[in-house]
């Protein structure tokens, strides 16, 4: 009788069990499918030490999202002892715990595009997104990894049948059945808290996502140790921007300052200003810009940028401030990186912020379009462009109303107008614009599925992904695109910037270390500035962009920029920032060195420019003022950025 009056707490302890199989069986799914991001630094021990270190966050995602399951199991209510209940009860365990293993099968796939385990931050990314457009792709990759669908089913079917209700547990000694459930349900409640929290101790603080970082050689590997569940669960209403408190503002100011006041001595030139942000335009694509690749016989991918490079200016390290599309724009437009969450997707999005055509705009009386060859609404660009300064926003439903162009026969069938159409029609409206005018297109072609129209088939040169046919298409869009615009009368008085909103996965080693991928290229191209060509030994990232056309055009007001103009700042002064995937992790480059910043400690320091590939951590022996200096550097950034995000303190007041 003792041994029945405590199977409940026996097929509870089997059920969980089943799932903790399931968890790593997905973990080693995940790992499996992104391999070839891993494989470079991965040992059978360190394998072993990840997965060992995941089970502590399984533990908090299952009991999460089993806490209803366990309490169904052990309620001390003698009526429920029957078949009927525990029927229902496996269905809520199996529906449940089908979702969350779907989720972290998901994450197989999604991981390579965003770089990070899914949070709830990926429900808001898409919420504009029309239903046909995320249709489609969800059929395309149910088709491409029908294997993880199989997977996916096995699970479900697995843990309905293995599922192990309790035996009929007698009721006829109520007062013994009372005590033994009542006090097991506490005992439960108790040791589930513990499991969500991370810890029984009481200095242990509820893991988060950041908690990865203590188990892994690099902060990628970080998407191995956790899962899906857990990250949705940790990011559930939680509040994207919190302001440390390392050091007094006057301090952090003096240290860095994200105002900007121009010398009273500038002259303002009213040039044209177009700014082309070429979706997941990774550096490693372009021949130029990758000399040592295959012992220097690397072409790459990009022939007319290579072109454009011999006159244009540009820089030998280049970065991304984000992973994601609706990070490139906040960074390349308004100077605003990505920390912890999208800005898109955060309150600070309502604050008030200024951009390259928000300044021009207001200040100089500029007219301005933002151009994005996707529905309408898309991925929140319309109304962060309304919110920044653009005057006018030009998407498919405008491309569509123009009769000189096709409509939706030029639509891609999944995202946009095609590349090619679209750029043309760019270049259409800019000559029907008032001169001056400030410009932004965001490109769409070179984006899963990896499509381009029929007729340039064979045309341009695969690669070892589907991605780089697709690079070599918008390339060839935009020599097409720079050919009618050299034919317009603005053309002569405008300077060009192009990057990427972020970069692919690479295929070569050096473009998939935690700073590889961000690499992407920076080019300035001003056809009446010859000056403005050449390769400088400079550290720029997109925050750049917006103080440096602003410098560039000798803007005479003062502004908000968390970037520097990468031609007045002196080299040895200029730094990059990022917040690694999306976790808790910084990096910051500066000078011959790159720091890994947690929050609290700097974990890692390497020598970039020599050490290519992130192997050797050097935090112990570089110059110890120079790792102090730079985490100064990093905390007071980091600091000025929270505080004006909380405090909608984005633009120059006087």
């Amino acid at each position: 009788m003792k041994k029945e009056l405590f199977s409940n707490v026996f097929s509870l302890i089997w059920n969980l069990f089943i799932i903790y199989v399931c968890y790593s069986l997905c973990r080693l799914t995940f790992l499996l499918e992104n391999f070839r991001l891993f494989s470079e630094n991965l040992t059978g021990e360190y394998a072993l030490n990840m997965f060992g270190a995941g089970i502590i966050f399984d533990t908090t995602a299952i009991l999460y999202s089993n806490a209803l399951f366990i309490l169904l199991f052990l309620l001390p209510f003698h009526w429920k002892e029957n078949a009927t209940f525990y029927k229902v009860v496996r269905w809520i365990f199996t529906v449940v715990n089908g979702f969350f293993l779907i989720s972290n099968l998901v994450d197989c796939v999604y991981f390579r595009f965003s770089g990070r385990r899914t949070t709830m931050s990926v429900f808001q990314e898409f919420s504009n997104e029309g239903g046909g457009n995320l249709a489609s792709i969800f059929m395309d990759e149910f088709i491409s990894h029908w294997y993880l669908v199989v997977l996916a089913a096995v699970f479900c079917y697995a843990i309905y049948k293995l599922y192990r209700a309790p035996r009929n547990i007698p009721v006829y000694s109520k007062w013994q059945y009372y005590l033994i459930q009542t006090v097991t349900l506490l005992v439960a409640i108790l040791f589930t808290v513990f499991g969500m929290r991370g810890g029984m101790t009481t200095a242990t603080r509820p893991i988060t996502i950041s908690n990865a970082n203590q188990y892994v050689d690099r902060p990628l590997d970080a998407g191995v140790v956790l899962n899906t569940p857990f990250s949705i669960f940790r990011t559930l209403g939680k509040k994207a921007f919190i302001v440390p408190d390392y050091m007094p503002e006057s301090e952090a100011l003096a240290v860095y300052s994200p105002v900007h006041v121009p010398a009273d001595s500038v002259q303002f030139k009213p040039m044209n200003v177009v700014v082309i942000i070429w979706e997941s335009f990774t550096k490693e694509f372009v021949g130029k810009l990758n000399p040592d690749l295959d012992n220097g016989t690397y072409k790459g991918y990009t022939p007319f940028i290579d072109s454009l490079l011999t006159k244009s200016l540009s820089f030998t390290y280049t970065y991304a401030n984000g992973r994601k599309s609706i990070e490139g724009m906040p960074s390349v437009l308004s100077s605003i990186p990505s920390f912890v969450e999208p800005f898109f997707l955060t309150p600070a999005s309502l604050n008030d912020v200024s951009s390259i055509a928000g300044e021009l705009t207001k200040n100089k009386g500029y007219y301005s379009a933002f151009f994005h060859g996707a529905m309408n609404g898309s991925m929140g660009f319309q109304a962060f462009a309304r919110s920044v300064g653009f005057t006018d926003y030009y998407g498919r439903t405008e491309y569509n109303e123009d009769p000189r162009y096709h409509g939706d026969d030029d639509f891609d069938g999944t995202w946009a107008i095609w590349d090619e159409e679209f750029l043309q029609y760019y270049c259409d409206k800019m000559t029907e614009f008032k001169q001056p005018f400030v410009t932004s297109v965001f490109t769409a072609s070179s984006h899963h599925p990896f499509a381009i129209p029929a007729c340039y088939e064979g045309k341009f040169p695969d690669g070892p992904t589907p991605l780089q046919r697709c690079i070599g298409y918008t390339d060839h869009a935009l020599q097409l695109f720079f050919e009618k615009a050299s034919r317009q009368p603005w053309f002569n008085n405008t300077l060009f910037v192009i990057t990427a909103d972020h970069t692919s996965f690479g295929t070569y080693p050096e473009y998939m270390t935690d700073l590889g991928l961000y690499s992407v290229p920076i080019l300035f191209y001003a056809p009446g500035m010859p000056e403005l060509r050449g390769m400088e030994d400079k550290i720029v990232e997109q925050i750049d962009i917006m103080p440096t056309v602003l410098g560039l055009l000798g803007y005479d007001r003062p502004y908000i920029s968390f970037g520097q103009d990468a031609l007045q700042t002196p080299a040895a002064e200029k730094f990059s920032v990022n917040n690694v995937m999306g976790t808790n992790v910084y990096q910051f480059v500066k000078g011959d060195y790159m720091i890994q910043f947690d929050g609290e400690k700097v974990l890692k320091a390497y020598r970039y420019r020599t050490d290519r590939l992130l192997k050797d951590d050097v935090k112990d022996t570089m110059p110890q003022d120079t790792l102090r200096a730079m985490e100064t550097q990093v905390k007071s950034f980091i600091q000025q950025y929270m505080q004006r995000m909380n405090s909608n303190n984005l633009v120059y007041r006087e």
